[in-house]
């Protein structure tokens, strides 16, 4: 169950980004998209919530400690504020999605950016947005292959650069239907061929944002390279199933007293 409903938010999160390839822009899009989406997002947290619990996926502990992130994340995100790309939120996405589950991971990347939003006063259109591309890298990260070690830890910090490249290449779908003029060599154009329309982004991609994710890539790289072997120990340590309650042991009730006859 839990799976099903990850994969149908991934599927519902995926048309809220790539459909200026399907479907041509219009007023709904432009105007009534961005509340429409964040309502059905949080219907999506929610089911995957409630999927992950009754899957046994997420515990008390494990909601505990999404609501600790959720806090750290959203904490951190001022200190790194985007200047030249540096951003300090993605490497605990991808290292928490890593211990915790995609499921963990998705909804954490989502509480993250509702969290910080809040915080800095960033609630606006582009936050359903911001919050679809970070539930990606934290789901994404729970599905990476299995690996130990060294090894585990390259392999986060590799994801973790490119995850800062995702991310920009999601965002920028958002809004690049409706930012820029039509006689652009780079502005979308309903009606034209999937093959130019792609070639379209890629350019309006690297042109705007390119050099702004490499700042996010390698801060995410370096972040999980440093971090990465102290977190996950503490992440794997909390991860384990908690004892509650002490153990009831049943023994053999005791022998009446020995007793002396009277002389």
């Amino acid at each position: 169950m839990a799976t099903v409903t990850v994969v149908l938010a991934a599927f519902i999160g995926a048309v809220a980004f790539f459909w200026p390839f399907v479907v041509a822009p219009g007023r709904f899009g432009a105007s009534y998209a961005p509340p429409l989406i964040f309502g059905v997002l949080l219907v999506l947290v929610l089911a995957v919530v409630f999927a992950e619990i009754a899957d046994g996926g997420i515990d008390a502990k494990a909601l505990a400690m999404l609501g600790v992130l959720s806090a750290v994340n959203a904490a951190l995100r001022p200190l790194g504020a985007g200047t030249a790309g540096v951003e300090t939120v993605f490497f605990v996405l991808v290292l928490a999605g890593r211990v915790f589950g995609p499921g963990f991971g998705f909804t954490l990347g989502c509480t993250s950016l509702f969290a910080s939003a809040l915080l800095t006063g960033g609630v606006g259109p582009w936050m359903p947005y911001q919050m679809f591309g970070c539930a990606f890298v934290g789901m994404l990260a729970g599905l990476l292959p299995r690996a130990r070690g060294k090894r585990e830890v390259l392999m986060l910090a590799v994801y973790g650069s490119a995850s800062g490249y995702l991310f920009g290449f999601l965002l920028n779908l958002s809004f690049w239907p409706f930012s820029l003029d039509p006689g652009s060599s780079l502005a979308y154009l309903p009606g034209l061929p999937f093959t130019e329309q792609w070639h379209r982004y890629l350019a309006f991609d690297a042109a705007t944002s390119l050099g702004w994710d490499t700042g996010r890539a390698v801060t995410n790289f370096v972040c999980v390279l440093i971090a990465g072997p102290a977190v996950l120990t503490t992440f794997r340590r909390a991860a384990r199933r908690a004892n509650f309650t002490p153990a009831i042991h049943f023994t053999d009730p005791l022998p009446p007293p020995a007793t002396t006859p009277p002389p």
